[in-house]
């Protein structure tokens, strides 16, 4: 399976998903005018790598300084197709990493953490 590389804009993120190193990473701010066709082809792509998951264990690295309530929504999304490949016995790490000086986005990470089941999101200092 191919990667997906997106490079960061003033209104989007960084997306690196790496499925030989099963790395996702987002990173940057995440405010695109529509969202909706933004994340289309992430969406698509992760829905076809986590159907061919295997035993691999999945690190997904969030380092997100600014997002919008639309984007807030897509993450909800994301991480609810990451709690569905848990509770099938997957293995993903999701670690939610905070510049120490942005107060909002640690209360941000905390805030995902308490609508979470089954994901555990680790709140990592940078």
């Amino acid at each position: 399976m191919d990667n997906l590389i997106i490079e960061a804009t003033k209104y989007t993120p960084k997306i690196l998903f790496d499925s030989e190193n099963h790395q996702l990473d987002i990173i940057g701010e995440t405010y695109p005018e529509n969202t909706a066709e933004f994340y289309a082809p992430v969406f698509k792509w992760l829905e076809e790598y986590l159907t061919n998951l295997q035993d691999e264990a999945v690190t997904v690295n969030l380092e997100i300084n600014y997002f919008n309530s639309s984007s807030s929504k897509v993450l909800m999304d994301m991480f609810d197709k990451f709690e569905a490949i848990i509770k099938e016995g997957k293995n993903i790490t999701l670690n939610w990493i905070y510049d120490k000086e942005n107060e909002s986005a640690l209360e941000y990470g905390e805030e995902f953490q308490e609508d979470l089941e089954v994901l555990k999101l680790n709140l990592v200092e940078k």
